[in-house]
């Protein structure tokens, strides 16, 4: 089942149109990886998701209910990380969820127990100074706790990670990991890195279209590369590898990158055996996000 559904969605902002018939679907329990240079699209699309944007044609979906704009109906169902998340900086971690729980219904006994379990979960259990002295990544894990108060099934964050430290990073990143259990994760970002880490699926969105999406695993089998890289003992020989196979390149000072194209990686292992060239190593080289990235980035 999927747990967000989106077909069609197009959004101008006077004469510059965002987003061109955006299609998007998340499956429930995934850790989703939206991704896209900065200003693609991925706030506007989750600005619209939430209710919160009209959008000029498409429909949304979730949990199987359409969204509507200037209707939350839906948003019951989403918990809700901006890029800059914003509190009462007089209260505590604590007051702020239960603060919360009350603007949004909760029980007050439910409140107070699931801000314990929450607070601990996000690393804040024995935080007791005001959030004013809250640090950049506190401020991030206090905001994931907010947004999995009300139990959401798909919890939405735009670009989490993008401000903190590595460490920070590695913080949120593993919450984002802990919560697939609770609820799907729909989280934006441009660090590929972070989307590799942990995502089970990734979008990417460029030119205001989804031009990639689907399982990390079968994107990657998908876009298998032909590519090998090649290592030579010796770094006298890389010339005579060179010149014999005009399409390598050079990777770094020791090795090139062969490419099966009117030679496969046997005519090049039968080469060097043939001239008594020690091969160090070879390896096939297996296409990450970053490459994907920016080959379709420079269409």
């Amino acid at each position: 089942m999927d747990i967000l559904t989106v077909r069609g969605l197009r959004r101008s902002f006077g004469d510059k149109e965002v987003l061109k018939g955006l299609d998007l679907s998340v499956p429930e329990q995934s850790i989703y990886g939206f991704i896209g240079k900065n200003g693609a699209g991925k706030t506007t699309t989750m600005k619209t998701v939430l209710g919160l944007l009209r959008a000029d044609a498409g429909e949304i979906f979730v949990c199987g209910e359409r969204a509507v704009y200037g209707q939350t109906a839906t948003n019951r169902f989403i918990g809700y990380l901006p890029d800059v998340p914003e509190f009462y900086r007089f209260m505590t971690a604590e007051e702020y969820l239960i603060f919360c729980g009350g603007i949004s219904g909760m029980e007050a006994s439910d409140t107070k127990k699931r801000a314990g379990e929450l607070l601990e979960l996000v690393g804040l259990g024995g935080e007791r100074h005001r959030i004013r002295g809250f640090s950049r990544g506190m401020k991030q894990r206090l905001g994931i706790a907010q947004a999995l108060l009300g139990r959401p099934k798909l919890l939405i964050c735009d670009e989490p990670t993008s401000a903190l430290d590595p460490v920070g990073r590695k913080e949120i990143l593993d919450i984002l990991l802990s919560v697939r259990e609770q609820t799907t994760v729909l989280f934006s970002t441009h660090i590929l890195s972070d989307v590799e880490r942990i995502c089970t699926d990734v979008a990417l969105l460029d030119g205001g279209r989804i031009e990639i999406e689907g399982k990390l695993s079968d994107i990657r089998s998908k876009y298998s590369s032909d590519e090998y890289l090649v290592e030579p003992k010796n770094i006298c020989d890389l010339p005579i590898l060179a010149e014999a196979f005009p399409g390598m390149r050079p990777s770094g000072s020791r090795a090139l990158i062969f490419r099966e194209k009117g030679s496969s990686v046997f005519d090049l292992l039968g080469f060097a055996a043939e001239r008594r060239i020690p091969i160090e190593k070879i390896e096939h080289v297996e296409p990450t996000l970053e490459s994907l990235f920016m080959e379709v980035t420079r269409k």
